[in-house]
């Protein structure tokens, strides 16, 4: 038969509780709640760190972003520098197009409108305002050039003959030396707007 010696046991229990000094749990408590708090510290500095490396990579990021915005914007500044140029270049061709357009077509219209036996000498422009020199042997074509330049709708009405003299000449015989005077206008225009007229003030009835 095993027999155990319980009372034994219990005072070693006791002994042991007794060499853990209420000093000794102290002490462990701290250096347990140090542990505790240092690794608390040492995972808020690693999530710090963690964040701050995210932080610099969004910042590295975003300023290469801006970069490429910047390029962008310098390219759209280019572009738009270059359109105002060109636009620029359509318009004075444009302009030049018309400008050239009315004298070659208003010289083909005064060719057109030359009858028979009649030449030109001389044609002249100040601003808007033609005159038209020339010779014939006969008033009638005179006055036939100048309804055919009435007609090409070119030049304003009435085209007014401001001299015409008759010239002898030994070989030719009587000649006539006319100048006529026209002025240009563009049928491809808008027609200018009526002017009416101011009533006149009338008077008072008692008078």
């Amino acid at each position: 038969m095993i027999r155990i010696n319980l009372l034994a046991v219990e005072r070693e229990r006791s002994r042991t509780r007794v060499l853990i000094s209420p000093a000794h749990r102290v002490t462990i408590g701290a250096t347990i709640i140090l542990v505790g708090t240092a690794v608390l510290i040492g995972w808020w500095f690693f999530s710090l760190r963690q964040q701050s490396t995210r932080v610099d990579e969004d910042l590295a990021r975003a300023e290469m972003e801006t970069r490429q915005i910047r390029s962008v914007l310098e390219q759209v500044r280019k572009f738009e520098s270059q359109k105002a140029l060109l636009q620029q270049r359509v318009s004075l061709i444009e302009e030049l197009r018309k400008g050239q357009y009315a004298p070659v077509h208003l010289l083909d219209e005064i060719s057109k409108s030359l009858p028979d036996r009649l030449w030109l000498s001389e044609l002249t422009q100040t601003g808007s305002d033609f005159a038209i020199g020339g010779m014939t042997d006969s008033l009638t074509a005179v006055s036939d050039f100048v309804a055919n330049l009435e007609a090409t709708k070119w030049f304003k009405k009435p085209v007014e003959i401001i001299d015409s003299r008759v010239m002898t000449d030994a070989k030719a015989g009587d000649l006539i030396r006319f100048q006529v005077k026209a002025q240009f206008v563009d049928p491809s225009a808008p027609p200018e707007p009526p002017v009416t007229a101011k009533p006149a003030a009338g008077r008072g009835r008692g008078q």
